[in-house]
C-alpha cells in the first residue's frame, strides 16, 4: 500500500463545513498537521456561514483548524481562500489578505509540468443544473439524513477496527439521477475548462472527489470533509493525487490511473443542456 505523502508542492481542501456536526474537523486537523506543503487551497464551503445561522457548533477542535491554517500562512505557506455558496459572504473581500490568508473567487493554478487549472468552487453551474425546488428540498433533506447515519455508521465501524467508509457516496451511486447530475456536472466543469483555453478544472461543491479526462481537458473534484475526508495533492513531483484522510490514509485515485478510457466527451453536454 502506498503511504501518503509527507511533503507536497500543493493542497486542494474544499466543503470542510465547519460550524456543523457534520464535519469531520479532527481528521483534517490531522492531515493539515501532518503534510508539508508550499500552497494550500481552501476551495470554498470552508465555513458554512448558512447553517450558523441556524445553529452555531464550532468546538475546540474546529478552532484549532483555523489556528492551524492561519498559522500555516504567517510560517510562509501561500494559503488562498476561494469562497463557495456557503461561505459566499467572503466574496465581498477578494484581492485582500486577512491574517496572512488570501481572498480570490477564483483563480488560475499553474501545476510543475506548466499546465494550467481554473480553480473555483464550482456552484457557478447550479443556474444551468438547477432541478425543481421541491427536489432541492427533498435533496437536503435526504442529505442531512444520510451525514448523521453516515456518523453513526463509522462510528460502529471503527468500534471493530474496520475503516472509513463513505455511505453518502454508495448510496448516491446506487440512484440514477443523483448520477446524472453528477455527470452533468462534471460534463460542464471541463467543458468550462475548454472554453477558456486551460488544461482542467479543479472544485469541490458536490462532494464527490473525481479525476478524469475530458479530451484535452483534466477535470478533478478535490471532494469534502463531512463525507469523504478527502484532498487533492500535487506531489514535489507534479503528480496529481486524491486522497482520503480519516482513520487511515489511502489513494483514492492518481493521475497516472486514470486512461483515455475514462474520457468523456463535450459534445454529450452540448446535446444535454
Amino acid at each position: 500500500m502506498q503511504s501518503a505523502p509527507r511533503k507536497v508542492r500543493a493542497i486542494f481542501v474544499s466543503d470542510v463545513h465547519l460550524g456543523t456536526s457534520a464535519c469531520q474537523a479532527e481528521y483534517l486537523l490531522d492531515m493539515l498537521s501532518s503534510v508539508d506543503c508550499e500552497r494550500l487551497y481552501l476551495v470554498g464551503d470552508i465555513i458554512d456561514l448558512i447553517a450558523m445561522r441556524k445553529r452555531v457548533r464550532f468546538p475546540a477542535q474546529h478552532q484549532a483548524v483555523i489556528a492551524r491554517v492561519v498559522a500555516m500562512a504567517q510560517s510562509g505557506v501561500d494559503v488562498v481562500y476561494i469562497p463557495g455558496n456557503h461561505d459566499a459572504l467572503i466574496r465581498r473581500f477578494n484581492g485582500q489578505i486577512i491574517s496572512g490568508v488570501k481572498i480570490e473567487n477564483h483563480l488560475l493554478y499553474q501545476s510543475l509540468d506548466g499546465r494550467r487549472f481554473v480553480v473555483s468552487h464550482g456552484d457557478e453551474f447550479d443556474t444551468l443544473l438547477q432541478c425543481s425546488p421541491w427536489l432541492n428540498w427533498l435533496g437536503d433533506i435526504s442529505h442531512e439524513f444520510l451525514l448523521k447515519i453516515n456518523t453513526l455508521v463509522n462510528a460502529f465501524r471503527r468500534g471493530i477496527g474496520k475503516p472509513y467508509w463513505s455511505l453518502a457516496r454508495s448510496v448516491k451511486q446506487r440512484i440514477g439521477s443523483a448520477q446524472a447530475f453528477i455527470d452533468q456536472y462534471e460534463n460542464l466543469a471541463a467543458y468550462r475548462a475548454r472554453e477558456r483555453k486551460v488544461d482542467g478544472f479543479i472544485c469541490g461543491h458536490i462532494h464527490h472527489w473525481q479525476m478524469r479526462h475530458c479530451e484535452d481537458a483534466l477535470y478533478i473534484n478535490d471532494g469534502d470533509w463531512v463525507e469523504h475526508c478527502s484532498a487533492l495533492f500535487e506531489t514535489e513531483q507534479g503528480a496529481f493525487q486524491i486522497w482520503q484522510w480519516a482513520d487511515s490514509q489511502k489513494l483514492l485515485v492518481c493521475e497516472s490511473s486514470i486512461t483515455k478510457s475514462d474520457e468523456i466527451h463535450a459534445s454529450q453536454l452540448v446535446n444535454t443542456l
